[in-house]
C-alpha cells in the first residue's frame, strides 16, 4: 500500500488546520506554517494548556487535526514542528 497526499493546496490546508485547533480549544491563537508536501509547523497559544503536561498539550492539538491526518489521501502528512505557548 502506497501513501498518497492529497493534492490540497498547502494554503487551503493550513486554513483547515488552523481553524480545527481554534474550534476544539476556546481562545488559542495558531500559526501553520506549510512545509513540503503534507508537511506542517504549527504554533498554539493558549491559557487551556496550563498546568498540563507537554504531552497533553500535545494530545489536544493533534485530537483537534486528526480528522486531516487519517487515511491514505489525508492532505497533512506529518507535523515536523509543535511549539505550545501559554499566555
Amino acid at each position: 500500500m502506497t501513501l498518497q497526499i492529497l493534492s490540497t493546496p498547502s494554503d487551503q490546508t493550513q486554513k483547515l488546520l488552523k481553524e480545527a485547533i481554534e474550534q476544539a480549544i476556546a481562545g488559542a491563537e495558531v500559526e501553520v506554517v506549510a512545509g513540503g508536501a503534507g508537511h506542517f509547523e504549527i504554533r498554539v497559544k493558549a491559557a487551556e494548556f496550563a498546568g498540563q503536561s507537554r504531552v497533553t498539550q500535545q494530545r489536544t492539538v493533534y485530537a483537534a487535526i486528526s480528522h486531516l491526518m487519517k487515511g491514505e489521501t489525508a492532505p497533512v502528512h506529518a507535523i515536523d514542528k509543535m511549539e505550545i505557548l501559554i499566555p
